[in-house]
C-alpha cells in the first residue's frame, strides 16, 4: 500500500549499468543477462518499502545503452540547503533529524538494505520539516556496486571500513571477487558525519582532494576522541564544545571508528539520548494488506484537528497514492527521457561522433569509446505535474469519493457524461484516457478496500473494464482469493529439491522472456518459488510443461507479492483446468477437445466440415491453447485483456475463445489444406484480441449452458439461475454447470460415444427452460410461465408420425428420421423443412427415442450448413415424466 502524494513531488534520476562483453556466455550456454535487466528486477522490491522517513520508490525504466531512469517521491528541500546557510543548526533540530534518520535506517536494516549513499543532499525534508531519506536503494539494486562502473557513496561520508576495503572490478564478469558488502553500521558513521556538519554549519574536508580525504579518514583510527580532532581540524572547537551533552554523546557514538564498537540504529533509538523527544513519535505500523488475515480497519484513525483534512481543499490529487499519480502522469503525456533532456541531464552526441575507430568481427571495438561521463548524474529532476492537473481540472471533487451503495445507479462508472461516452470507445483508447482511468482507478480502489463485502460490485464493474493499475488485485478478487495467503505460502516448502526442479529450470528461461521483468534473475527466482510451491502443495497433481506460462500473468501482476500470485494460480487452475495436471490427464484433455470440436460444429458448421474433411482436428493445435489458457499463444498484453473477460466466465468460456480465434482465421482456414493449416498454426497470425473477446461473449450467449457439460469438469459450487442463450453481452456473467440439480440434467456418457457425435447434447432442463414451458409443480425441474415472445429454438422431433401424435413437445415439428433426407443427403421439401429453414441461425434441437438417430440427424444438418444444432440428452424418455407433452387437437 503506497503513501499518498500530499506535499511531495515526483523526482527522476538516471545512471548507466555497466555493459557486458558480447562474446561471453553464462554457465548454461545462454548470453549473459544485461546488468540493466538485473537492476530492473531487483528494483521492484523497493516499491514495497513504505515508511514515513523514506522516499517512496515508484518506477524504473530501461533505455538505450544500459541507461536506467528511476522515479521516486521527491522534495526540493534537503539538509544540503541548511549547510548552504553556513550557520550551525540548533541542537534540538539535530536530535530530531538524527532520530528520524535512525528510524529510516532501522527500517532499512529490517529489509536487509544498507543505504551506503548517505549525504546531506540525499536526506530530504518534507513540508513539515521531517526527514525523508532518498536514494537508499542504489547500493542494493546494483548488487552492492557490482553492476555499475562507478562507486556507490561519497568519500567524505563513507565509513573507514568501507574506504579501507576499496573497490575491485573483476576482469571476468562471470567471476565476481569483490570486497564484502557494507553493513548497516556504515550508515551510522555516515549519519554521524552529516550531523557533525550540521552542528558546525559547514562541510568537512572541503579543502582536501580525494586522496587526502581518504588518508584523513583512515588515520582517525589512531585517535581517541574523533569529534574533538575533527573540530580542531576545521576550527570549530568552541562551537562543538557548546553543544549539549546528549548531542556530543550522539556524535561520539556515531563516529566510533571500529564497526564492532559502533552502535546500530536500533541501539541508538533505544538510548537515553532521545528520551526527551522520542515520546513525540508514534511507532510505525505497516498497514494491513488487502489479502491477509489481519483486520484492515485496526489502524483507522482521524486526526485530532479535523481541519487538517481540508488543508489542501480542492487538491484532491494530493490524496491519491504516489503510484497512482505517476500512472496518471504518464497517461497525461509524461515522458521521462524528455524531462531529463530538457534539464540537460541526458545529453546526446551526433552518431558519427560515437563511432569507434576499429571494429572486429567478434564485436570488439577500439578507439573512441562510448561517452560515459554521465554514468551517474546525482541530480534529481522534479517532474512537473502541471499538465496532469490541467487534464484533471474539470473532474468534479465527487469523482474522488464515489458512494458505494448496492444500487449502482449511484455509481454510473464514476459518473460524468464525458466518461460515460468514453466507456463506449475501444478498450485500448479507454486505457490511455487520463480522466477515464482516474475515475475507474478511484472506483476500483474503493471497491477493493471493501472486498469481500463489495465483491458483487467488483464483478459488475469488471464487466465494463478493469483499470490496468489495479488489475492484479481485481483478478484476485474475481477469483475469490481470501484469508491468510502469506502464511500459507510461507509454510510451503520451496527449498527441498524435488524431481520437478530440473524441468522448471529448463522451462523458465523460455517463458515470456521478451518481458524485461520476467527475464531478470529476480523474475526467474520468483518463477521458481511460485511454481515449486504449487507443485508441492498439490501432491495429487504433477508439473506439466505449460504451467510456467499459466503462472506468468499472475507473477507479472503481483511481482512483489509471490503469495498472491500463488493464491491466484491455485484458484484459477481448479476453475478452468480441473484435473488437467493429473499424471494421466489423457481422458480429461480428450473430453475437453471433443467438446471443443462440437462447439466448432455448433457455431460454424462450414468451418467444422472443412477441418474434419482435411483431418485438421483440435488435437493438433488446441492442446497448448487450453492447457495454458492461451498464455502460450499470446503475449502478456493480450492475455491481460483476454483474461479480464475470461475470469468473468465459467469453465466453458474458453471454448468460446477458441472458436472466436478460429473464426478470425476462417477465410485462410477454408482456403487451405492440412499442410497449410499446420504451418498457419505453427506461427499464429496476429489476432485482434478485443474483437476476439467481443465475439467470445456473443458465442457464449448463444450456447446453452448444458451444451458444454463435461463429466471431468470441477464439481458445481452453486447453481445458475439463468442460461446463456440470447443474453446480451452486457449481461455476461459467471455461471456454473450443475447436472445434479434435477433429474433433467446431463448424463455422463462414454468418451467413444461423445466422439461419435458431431453436435453437442443439451439437457432436458435447458430445453424446457429455453422453450419457456410450464412444468407441473409436482414434478422436479424449473417452473416457468409461458411467454408470448418469439421462440428461441426449434425442437425437431424425428420419431415417426404415430409416436409424434401420441404426445410431443409443444411447438416442435415432426420430421421422421427415415424420410427426412434424400439419397443425396438433402432435406426432403415440405412444410416441416420450410419451418426448419426459417429457423436457420437459431438453436435447433434434434429429439428422438434413440440417441444414435438424433445424433445422425443433427450431423446431417451440420453437413448442410445449419448452425447451432444440438441433441436432446436422453431423448423423449427424459421428457415423458415431466408431463409437458401435448397431443394434436382433433380436426373437425
Amino acid at each position: 500500500m503506497m503513501a499518498s502524494l500530499r506535499d511531495a513531488g515526483l523526482g527522476a534520476f538516471t545512471f548507466f549499468a555497466s555493459a557486458l562483453p558480447h562474446d561471453v556466455c553464462g554457465s548454461n550456454g545462454l548470453p549473459l543477462t544485461p546488468n540493466s535487466i538485473k537492476i530492473l528486477g531487483r528494483f521492484q522490491i523497493l516499491k514495497t518499502i513504505v515508511h514515513p522517513r523514506l522516499c517512496q520508490y515508484v518506477d524504473i525504466t530501461r533505455g538505450k545503452h544500459e541507461r536506467l531512469v528511476v522515479v521516486a517521491e521527491h522534495y526540493e528541500k534537503s539538509l544540503e540547503d541548511l549547510l548552504k546557510c553556513r550557520k550551525p543548526v540548533s541542537p534540538l533540530k539535530i536530535l530530531h533529524f538524527a532520530f528520524e534518520a535512525l528510524q529510516g535506517l532501522e527500517y532499512l536494516k529490517s529489509h536487509h538494505i544498507v543505504h551506503r549513499a548517505l549525504s546531506p543532499h540525499n536526506i530530504l525534508l518534507d513540508g513539515e520539516g521531517h526527514v525523508k531519506m532518498a536514494k537508499f536503494g542504489l547500493y542494493y539494486i546494483t548488487d552492492h556496486g557490482a553492476d555499475v562502473d562507478f562507486p556507490i557513496g561519497y568519500p567524505s561520508y563513507l565509513a573507514p571500513e568501507v574506504i579501507a576495503q576499496g573497490t575491485v572490478k573483476p576482469k571476468d564478469p562471470t567471476q565476481f571477487e569483490r570486497p564484502l558488502p557494507s553493513g548497516p553500521k556504515s550508515d551510522v558513521w555516515s549519519l554521524g558525519v552529516i550531523l557533525f556538519e550540521l552542528c558546525m554549519g559547514r562541510k568537512l574536508f572541503q579543502s582536501l582532494d580525494l586522496s587526502e580525504k581518504v588518508k584523513v579518514i583512515l588515520e582517525l583510527g589512531c585517535v581517541d576522541d574523533i569529534v574533538t580532532v575533527l573540530a580542531e581540524e576545521h576550527g570549530c572547537v568552541e562551537v562543538i564544545k557548546s553543544l549539549p551533552g546528549n548531542v556530543l554523546t550522539l556524535l561520539g557514538k556515531c563516529l566510533t571508528y571500529h564497526p564492532s564498537k559502533r552502535p546500530t540504529a536500533s541501539d541508538l533509538l533505544s538510548d537515553d539520548l532521545f528520551s526527551e523527544i522520542s515520546p513525540a513519535y508514534t511507532p510505525f505500523r505497516k498497514p494491513a494488506s488487502l489479502f491477509s488475515s489481519a483486520l484492515r480497519c485496526a489502524d483507522l484513525c482521524l486526526p485530532e484537528d479535523i481541519s487538517l483534512l481540508c488543508k489542501d481543499e480542492g487538491n484532491f490529487l494530493a490524496e491519491r497514492s504516489i503510484e497512482e499519480v505517476y500512472h496518471l502522469w504518464c497517461l497525461a503525456g509524461g515522458d521521462l527521457e524528455k524531462e531529463l533532456v530538457s534539464k540537460g541531464i541526458i545529453r546526446s552526441k551526433p552518431p558519427i561522433c560515437t563511432l569507434p575507430n576499429l571494429l572486429l568481427e567478434d564485436g570488439e571495438s577500439f578507439g573512441r569509446g562510448r561517452d560515459r561521463s554521465s554514468l551517474l548524474d546525482d541530480t534529481t529532476v522534479t517532474l512537473s505535474l502541471c499538465q496532469l492537473r490541467n487534464r484533471l481540472k474539470d473532474v468534479p471533487g465527487e469523482a474522488y469519493y464515489p458512494l458505494l451503495g448496492e444500487d449502482q445507479s449511484n455509481v454510473p462508472h464514476s459518473g460524468s457524461n464525458s466518461e460515460l461516452s468514453t466507456s463506449t470507445l475501444p478498450l485500448i483508447i479507454r486505457e490511455k484516457d487520463t480522466e477515464y482511468q482516474l475515475n475507474r482507478i478511484v472506483l476500483f480502489d474503493r471497491l477493493l478496500k471493501a472486498y469481500p463485502y463489495k465483491k458483487n460490485l467488483i464483478w459488475k464493474e469488471a464487466r465494463v473494464d478493469i483499470p490496468p493499475l489495479l488489475r492484479g488485485l481485481t483478478w484476485a478478487a474475481l477469483l475469490g482469493v481470501e484469508g491468510a495467503i502469506q502464511e500459507k505460502y510461507d509454510s510451503t516448502d520451496k527449498d527441498t529439491p524435488i524431481p520437478t526442479d530440473r524441468q522448471i529450470e529448463v522451462d523458465i528461461p523460455r517463458c515470456h522472456q521478451y518481458d524485461e521483468l520476467l527475464s531478470s534473475p529476480e523474475g526467474h527466482a520468483k518463477f521458481r518459488r511460485v511454481l515449486k510451491a504449487w507443485v508441492v502443495s498439490h501432491p495429487n497433481l504433477v508439473y506439466w510443461q505449460g504451467l510456467d506460462s499459466l503462472c506468468a500473468p499472475f507473477l507479472y501482476l503481483n511481482f512483489n507479492n509471490e503469495a498472491l500470485a500463488y493464491a491466484c494460480m491455485s484458484a484459477f487452475i481448479p476453475k478452468y483446468l480441473y484435473n488437467f495436471f493429473l499424471k494421466d490427464n489423457s481422458h480429461v484433455i480428450q473430453e475437453y477437445l471433443t467438446v471443443f470440436s462440437q462447439m466448432i460444429a455448433f457455431h460454424d458448421p462450414e468451418l467444422s466440415n472443412h477441418l474434419n474433411e482435411i483431418g485438421f482436428i483440435p488435437d493438433l493445435y488446441a492442446i497448448p491453447w487450453f492447457l495454458t489458457m492461451f498464455t502460450h499463444v499470446f503475449p502478456l498484453h493480450k492475455i491481460f485483456h483476454l483474461w479480464d473477460t475470461l475470469l468473468l466466465g465459467n469453465s466453458s468460456f474458453p471454448f468460446c475463445i477458441g472458436v472466436a480465434i478460429l473464426q478470425q482465421l476462417r477465410v485462410r482456414l477454408l482456403a487451405n489444406g492440412f499442410n497449410e493449416c499446420i504451418l498457419l498454426f505453427s506461427d499464429l497470425p496476429e489476432i485482434d484480441i478485443e474483437r476476439c473477446v467481443r465475439e467470445s461473449i456473443n458465442l457464449f450467449c448463444w450456447t446453452p449452458k448444458s451444451a458444454t457439460y463435461r463429466q471431468h469438469a470441477q464439481p458445481p459450487k452453486q447453481a445458475s439461475d439463468s442460461n446463456g442463450i440470447n443474453r446480451s453481452p452486457a449481461s455476461f456473467t459467471t455461471e456454473y454447470q450443475d447436472s445434479s440439480k434435477t433429474d433433467l440434467g446431463r448424463e455422463p456418457i462414454k468418451l467413444s460415444e461423445l466422439k461419435a457425435e458431431v453436435s453437442p447434447r443439451i439437457s432436458a432442463e435447458d430445453l424446457i427452460d429455453l422453450c419457456e414451458l410450464t412444468v407441473p409443480s409436482h414434478t422436479k425441474g424449473p417452473t416457468k410461465k409461458t411467454k408470448s415472445s418469439k421462440p428461441k429454438l426449434l425442437v425437431v422431433d424425428i420419431r415417426n408420425s404415430e409416436d409424434f401424435n401420441r404426445g410431443h413437445i409443444p411447438g416442435s415439428i415432426n420430421m421422421p428420421f427415415g424420410s427426412a433426407f434424400t439419397a443425396d443427403g438433402e432435406l426432403v421439401l415440405g412444410p416441416a423443412s420450410a419451418t426448419l429453414q426459417s429457423f436457420k441461425g437459431k438453436v435447433i434441437v434434434s429429439v428422438g427415442h434413440v440417441s444414435t438417430n438424433a445424433a445422425e440427424f443433427a450431423a446431417h444438418l451440420v453437413k448442410l450448413g445449419y448452425p447451432r444444432v444440438c441433441i436432446l440428452d436422453g431423448g423423449m424418455n427424459k421428457i415423458k415424466p415431466t408431463g409437458i407433452l401435448t397431443v394434436p387437437s382433433p380436426q373437425i
